[in-house]
């Protein structure tokens, strides 16, 4: 960095700021400005945000449409209290209705964004049932509060669990590459031996001490795990065998992400409740929120959800959300991702038979990730689990030293680009990615 004001606001951030999931006071790349799907530092080097940041800019950076929504809003009213109704408020939560599906939900509790609202489904799951324990996956995570931690399963709820919250249950979700099995091939065995585990453990907790099983419809931030066919389903009868809520977190996954506007609506069953956030505003504005079954909301006009946020609703963050939803809408969102992810899901395809590191790709949408191994034959990960290593901080230098800007977990190399993307600007980026995984093969595997 060059740029003596870009410089100075690194050393900013370097000496005032606490890091989120990182040590404070190391080195940080500032960044000026952004626009489509790109972000510049202040050398007026460009990037390429083929993660869509944290999975969270769906319709990339700067969109007039979106910006000129909050501006609109600004000078009419940036903020009123949840106790009163506004405009967007009301026609953002009709929109989320419906496009979840007005014959089985009714409701919507607005949040400020995704830890929010699965700590806030937690608590109305137990107030509706009256039960206290949730069940959620070990292969998940569902953010930073208190609540939203316990649930999640990999290594950032450690903080929280010293003292924390109670009732907290995980089980192990399949992950088919690393548990050796083949999509495609052996879903129905996995399946049917996941299944029988988790029906034991429910029974072994107590079935009628279980409010809910709270999961991601596909997992995201652990690796973009697709469920082997006929696993969500039959949690979903799981569910209603023992009277337990179905809560879907759709954080990461929802808004398109996958090709559809919920990722469950990709497989055959419904949820109870619907927890979202990010792509709901892209970020331009932090919104999240709860979109609740019928009988839930029902039970909610009986008696006093005890939930509340100062922000629930903001004003401006709606607006930016209804004007989110009509772009989805008005520009076939949907029928771009489905040609998008031809491209895309072909590209990471031939980088598994050709890479000696890539031992498996999975993409759905235009939500994919690359498993990073040091042997294909034995699937050793290049990064144990929760294990610090040199390679994989490796990778992702290497493809921002080329402009190719992403991110991953463990031994996951995460490529979600922002759903406006174009075909040519896949061309141009994904042989960045071909290029570093060639030096990987090299410097790298047995």
């Amino acid at each position: 960095m060059n740029n003596p004001k870009g410089i100075e606001i690194a050393e900013l951030h370097k000496r005032y700021i606490l890091q989120s999931w990182g040590k404070a006071g190391q080195e940080v790349l500032p960044v000026e400005r952004a626009e489509g799907i790109y972000f510049w530092d202040y050398d007026g080097n460009r990037y390429a945000d083929m993660s869509s940041l944290l999975v969270c800019s769906n319709l990339g950076h700067g969109l007039p449409e979106i910006v000129n929504a909050i501006r609109d809003q600004a000078e009419k009213m940036c903020f009123m209290a949840p106790a009163y109704a506004s405009e967007p408020k009301s026609r953002l939560a009709q929109k989320l209705v419906q496009a979840a599906g007005e014959e089985r939900f009714a409701r919507v509790f607005f949040t400020n964004g995704g830890a929010e609202s699965n700590e806030n489904a937690i608590k109305m799951a137990r107030m509706f049932t009256g039960r206290t324990k949730i069940f959620s996956c070990y292969r998940s995570y569902h953010g930073a509060t208190l609540g939203a931690s316990n649930a999640s399963g990999d290594w950032r709820r450690f903080a929280a669990e010293l003292g924390g919250a109670n009732g907290f249950v995980k089980f192990m979700n399949p992950h088919m590459y690393r548990d050796g099995y083949t999509r495609g091939v052996d879903d129905e065995i996995v399946t049917r031996r996941a299944l029988h585990d988790l029906e034991q453990q429910l029974c072994y907790e107590g079935p009628g001490n279980v409010a809910a099983i709270l999961m991601e419809s596909i997992v995201g931030a652990n690796g973009v795990l697709l469920p082997p066919k006929g696993y969500m389903e039959g949690i979903r009868a799981l569910c209603d065998k023992y009277g337990i809520l179905m809560i879907c977190d759709e954080v990461m996954s929802g808004f398109y992400r996958t090709g559809k506007c919920f990722a469950w609506q990709n497989f055959d069953f419904v949820p109870d409740m619907i927890t979202f956030a990010k792509g709901v505003t892209c970020g331009y504005v932090q919104l999240g929120g709860v979109i609740v079954s019928k009988p839930i909301a029902r039970y909610f006009e009986e008696h006093v959800l005890q939930c509340g946020l100062t922000y629930s609703g903001h004003t401006l963050a709606c607006a930016a959300g209804l004007a989110t939803l009509r772009y989805y809408e008005e520009h076939d969102i949907a029928g771009h991702v489905a040609e998008m992810h031809e491209i895309l899901n072909a590209f990471l395809q031939k980088m598994a038979e050709k890479h000696a590191c890539v031992g498996e790709a999975r993409c759905i949408g235009l939500f994919s990730c690359l498993e990073i191994v040091k042997n294909k034959q034995t699937r050793e990960p290049m990064q144990e689990y929760n294990t610090p290593g040199p390679v994989m901080p490796w990778i992702f230098a290497e493809l921002k030293k080329r402009g190719f800007a992403t991110f991953g977990r463990e031994n996951n190399v995460e490529v979600c680009p922002p759903l406006t993307i174009t075909r040519e600007e896949l061309e141009t980026w994904l042989p960045v990615l071909d290029e570093v995984l060639t030096l990987v093969d090299e410097k790298f595997t047995d």
